[in-house]
């Protein structure tokens, strides 16, 4: 979580609605957020359960247009974006020089000279310099990050409450997939089914200017179905039940997405930053890997907490833990030598210098 000196906080344009609902604001990636409303377990279990929003405007968006939009894409991320058509979504990741991660993003495909990038917060400036560095053929970059706002509807009833404001046939939007048009009676709206919940659900885009209107008429559609808001807090807990990764956590400019278990989103069938290094990478086989653990002593595992092996050798680190509210127990995911990335090994997290058991288990946790 990076936290930035109050006076340079930015607001998103909900910031007066989550303050009114009473939520706790914490500074994180330059914005003053709601963390958590009624509680991070009642929330979190709200999502799985029925349905809840979260204000993620803080979120990075560019549009990239042209010609070579698509070969700037190709180049700078490790996913073959060749694939996508009209209205398809992909995650992917902006690999760096070294064999890390720049950032983890999404993208899509407006038409076949249009492109979105969403990008995390944290890391607008750096991704926008980076794409820009590889921007050697004019593609029409606009960073419209500070204009969009987009609010996260997750959880199973809420594609019940949306479909009451747009005639899209909701349900006809495939994951990672969006449909662009109006919504509460406001045009050019990007309705898109994805989230960082596993709660199913959708996340929808629009100007800040009706951020209020579009946050009323959600609420009041989803009232029948116990809408509740949601914050960062939960939004986290969720993600890692379905093991989906945290930049600056579980990624970073120092792991390669063949450690992080991404190797799924690295397409070798093309030309891409750092592509040499990683083919040598895959081919010899990674040190480190990413695994997902659960304890089975008692102890809360967090992020920086150092893994060992039977012995008391250090072999690894923490990058996310937690409660999981849905399964009340500890699970977590963190970085292992590879010989004990293997299923049910057994390591310990050192927690207020006890080593506590644990075993390697598969992810999604849930």
């Amino acid at each position: 979580m990076e936290t930035t000196a109050s006076t340079e906080l930015k607001n998103v344009a909900l910031v007066n609605k989550h303050i009114a609902l009473g939520a706790k604001m914490v500074p994180f990636a330059g914005y003053l957020m709601p963390v958590s409303y009624s509680g991070l377990n009642d929330e979190h279990l709200t999502v799985r359960n029925a349905m809840g929003v979260f204000d993620v405007s803080h979120m990075g968006e560019f549009i990239l247009k042209g010609e070579n939009a698509l070969d700037l894409i190709q180049r700078v991320t490790s996913n073959d974006a060749s694939v996508l058509v009209d209205g398809k979504i992909q995650y992917t990741c902006l690999p760096n020089e070294t064999g890390g991660i720049v950032d983890d993003l999404l993208v899509y495909r407006i038409d076949e000279k249009t492109y979105m990038l969403v990008v995390n917060a944290s890391n607008i400036d750096k991704d926008w310099n980076w794409i820009q560095k590889y921007n050697t053929k004019n593609v029409e970059m606009h960073n419209i990050s500070d204009k969009t706002s987009l609010l996260a509807v997750q959880g199973p009833k809420a594609i019940l409450a949306l479909q009451k404001l747009t005639d899209i046939n909701l349900s006809e939007i495939p994951y990672y997939a969006f449909k662009k048009g109006k919504f509460n009676g406001i045009d050019n709206v990007v309705i898109s089914n994805t989230g960082y919940t596993g709660a199913g659900g959708f996340e929808i885009y629009f100007e800040n200017a009706v951020a209020e209107k579009m946050w009323d008429a959600i609420f009041e559609a989803g009232t029948e179905y116990g809408i509740k808001p949601i914050g960062l807090g939960a939004r986290d807990t969720l993600r890692l039940e379905k093991g989906f990764c945290l930049y600056g956590n579980d990624i970073n400019d120092t792991t390669s997405p063949l450690e992080a278990g991404l190797g799924w989103i690295t397409k070798f069938t093309k030309d891409f930053t750092n592509k040499a290094a990683l083919l040598a990478q895959k081919e010899k086989g990674v040190s480190k890997k990413l695994v997902g653990f659960e304890l089975i002593d008692r102890g809360i595992p967090r992020h920086d907490y150092p893994i060992t092996d039977t012995a008391g050798n250090n072999i690894g680190i923490v990058t996310s833990g937690t409660q999981s509210p849905s399964m009340n127990k500890a699970i977590g995911m963190g970085y292992v030598s590879s010989a004990f990335a293997k299923l049910d090994t057994e390591i310990f997290i050192t927690i207020r210098d006890k080593a506590i058991k644990a075993k390697v288990v598969k992810m999604p946790f849930l």
